[in-house]
């Protein structure tokens, strides 16, 4: 399952050095705007302790964590709507993901310049959002200047969309011209499937990432507060991380050295396996688990699914030939300590073609093709 966030913000706000951080992987970092053109991609495991757990009681060969793809833009400016700094190219990058992490610098430092002259996190949100929301603009004007030739299309499905496009499309182009993006409005489920064709950057899911110095990685700063409040207005969520501590922990080379860190500085958990799971979250993904003494494996699924398009995942034959999903949770795992003591204790179930998946459930797929 195809998934990815992308990161985003304006120049010098520490996107690359936090990528790096998340994917151990190389993104040029140097002190001057539109360091990053092409955007760099990174695989990301998805932190997730029960993996470790459902391991320890099979012993298995291998170990296959879910996964999030993280995709690291090139940072926005001013006027990046109308073209400046490469905006277009960059805005396209934007379109492409599933969810956006907005990075907003929340630290002091005269050694790193800063695109505006001075640190002011609500303005360097507002100057991206203003320019997201132009973007989005451009495409809805577009689309209902071409409604009434559509509605007059000889293709009924056609026509009929048109028709129910444009009510929608006048709201939340009266929304965009405020710079707020579509998100906000609150459009219901079954509208957000009318207009899903424009691809708007503003509807995708957002989370702020305040990027903060050593100081102010446990209390925050009057900058994070700053951030909070803003996003609270809109109903989104904000993360601190520290881009520096994060780059220091990446370079570690085992979990024990990674977890004696963390301890030194007063954190319990990485702000990357943080951010990870909170993205994966974000965007209404859960986990199920195969298990056996060969592998122990997460497989990604969308909230809701059931039992035949989760076996889907594994393989389309899976799905085609379904007869039934053999199920138990993980916790009843921990709580019994094998797959015989479940069985034992009766909370081993067979479910049919309506059961709907839980996160934490294990499955074996019964098929016939």
């Amino acid at each position: 399952m195809s998934l990815n966030c992308g990161i985003v913000g304006l120049p010098n706000v520490g996107k690359s050095t936090i990528f790096q951080a998340l994917t151990s992987a190389p993104a040029e970092v140097a002190n001057y705007p539109f360091c990053t053109i092409e955007p760099n991609v990174g695989i990301v495991y998805v932190a997730d302790p029960r993996m470790k757990k459902i391991a320890n009681i099979f012993g298995p060969l291998k170990v296959i964590p879910a996964v999030v793809e993280f995709v690291d833009i090139a940072g926005l400016v001013k006027g990046a709507s109308k073209g400046e700094g490469l905006g277009n190219q960059f805005l396209g990058h934007i379109r492409s993901v599933d969810a956006i992490v907005h990075v907003v610098r929340c630290f002091d430092n005269d050694d790193i310049v800063h695109v505006h002259g001075k640190i002011n996190p609500v303005d360097d949100i507002e100057t991206i959002n203003i320019e997201l929301a132009l973007a989005d603009l451009e495409v809805v004007e577009k689309r209902l200047s071409n409604i009434p030739k559509l509605i007059k299309n000889q293709n009924k499905e056609i026509s009929s969309k048109a028709k129910m496009q444009f009510p929608i499309l006048e709201r939340i182009k009266s929304h965009l011209e405020k710079g707020l993006p579509a998100r906000s409005m609150g459009i219901e489920l079954d509208e957000k499937e009318i207009i899903q064709d424009l691809n708007l950057i503003t509807m995708k899911k957002n989370l702020y990432l305040c990027n903060v110095d050593e100081d102010a990685i446990v209390d925050g700063n009057q900058y994070v507060e700053e951030v909070r409040n803003y996003a609270k207005n809109l109903g989104e969520d904000v993360l601190v991380i520290c881009g520096k501590l994060e780059a220091e922990i990446s370079k570690l080379d085992t979990e024990e050295e990674k977890q004696e860190f963390l301890n030194d500085i007063g954190i319990q958990q990485s702000g990357i396996d943080v951010l990870t799971k909170t993205a994966y979250d974000m965007l209404g993904l859960r986990t199920y688990f195969t298990a056996g003494e060969k592998e122990v494996r997460a497989w990604t699924f969308q909230d809701g699914i059931k039992a035949p398009a989760a076996a889907g995942i594994i393989h389309t034959d899976f799905e085609r030939g379904f007869i039934r999903a053999e199920v138990y949770h993980c916790e009843d795992l921990f709580k019994f300590g094998s797959e015989p003591k479940v069985k034992e204790n009766g909370k081993f179930r067979v479910e049919g073609k309506e059961y709907i998946v839980q996160d934490g459930d294990i499955m074996h797929f019964r098929f016939n093709v």
